[in-house]
């Protein structure tokens, strides 16, 4: 197989490459990526003895030069990771994310459609569905309606439907997955955990928004890859897949977990002003996924995170 994967320099790709590289030697893979997050450069770096990998530097919004890489490169599937994703930034600059997660999806896919690659993956979130009241019990499934709650959600969804819509009228086989929040190696440190972790090793103050009781459901990345694995070889046409870590965490308990880890003060925390329309909590369910491609998560929250701070260690301290 000759994968495209665009956005495969960042945290979630970059893991998602490793994987795929290690389990199918075979597989010619080439991976997109503009390279607009500092950290890219240095995770792509990491990938450089995998002789079965290509990198283009390159943004899935230049039509032109999109056109070209699928004319020569002839590729048989397209798994999109590439994003604008910072909620913060989004509220700040919607266009930029409209651009690059709603026309940028279209410009694959309609490279898709003419160059007869008949298998493609969008990367999405569970932010699409908007949040739930923090004591809810409430779990969304594939089938809830898309309720996103900020310009990025909204630009997420936007590509999804798009998604959809390609599945059906031109018949391009589409899958879907909308995963909880990741966490592990090769995070950007705009993320709350590596944040936090970076923070807590250099004694830097902490910051949390509001009271820090904001929920969110945490998969640690190597179970979301094995989870995009397995949908992009038995996924069905035109389906969505939920992925779920089944770890509800808020975010006090995720700092205070980190804290308690690398024995330091909680005088490091600071709360700042909370984000305007600040989702409470996102809940889905993976029931999908686990009963028709048989995906379990392998990791808990506890053992992830032991994982994911011993990895910041060996990249901040030694």
């Amino acid at each position: 197989m000759k994968l495209l994967v665009t956005g495969g320099a960042g945290f979630i790709g970059i893991n998602f490459l490793k994987y795929m590289l290690d389990k199918y030697p075979d597989y010619d893979i080439v991976c997109i990526d503009n390279l607009s997050v500092k950290e890219s450069e240095d995770n792509i770096k990491d990938l450089e003895s995998y002789k079965k990998l290509k990198f283009i530097k390159e943004d899935i919004t230049n039509i032109e030069e999109i056109d070209k890489i699928f004319k020569e490169e002839k590729f048989d599937a397209v798994v999109n990771f590439a994003a604008e994703i910072a909620v913060d930034y989004s509220i700040e600059n919607p266009n930029i994310f409209i651009k690059t997660n709603v026309l940028g999806t279209a410009n694959l896919m309609n490279a898709c459609l003419k160059y007869n690659v008949n298998r493609y993956h969008q990367i999405s979130t569970d932010e699409v569905y908007g949040d739930v009241e923090i004591d809810s019990k409430e779990e969304y499934d594939e089938e809830a309606k898309l309720k996103p709650s900020n310009p990025y959600a909204a630009s997420k969804s936007g590509a999804d439907l798009l998604a959809l819509s390609y599945a059906r009228t031109y018949g391009l086989n589409v899958t879907i997955s909308r995963c909880t929040n990741n966490y592990g190696p090769y995070q950007s440190f705009r993320g709350l955990i590596p944040l936090t972790i970076k923070n807590c090793i250099q004694n830097k103050p902490i910051n949390v928004f509001g009271k820090g009781d904001n929920v969110r459901d945490w998969i640690y990345v190597i179970d979301h890859v094995e989870a995009i694995d397995l949908i992009l070889h038995n996924g069905k046409k035109g389906q969505v897949y939920n992925v779920s870590g089944n770890s509800k965490r808020d975010n006090m308990y995720v700092v205070n977990t980190i804290i308690d880890k690398l024995n330091k003060s909680k005088d490091l925390i600071t709360f700042v002003k909370d984000r305007p329309g600040h989702d409470r909590m996102y809940s889905i369910n993976s029931n999908k996924i686990e009963k028709e491609l048989n995906w379990k998560r392998k990791y808990t929250f506890e053992s992830g995170i032991d994982e994911t701070i011993n990895w910041y260690i060996k990249k901040l301290v030694n």
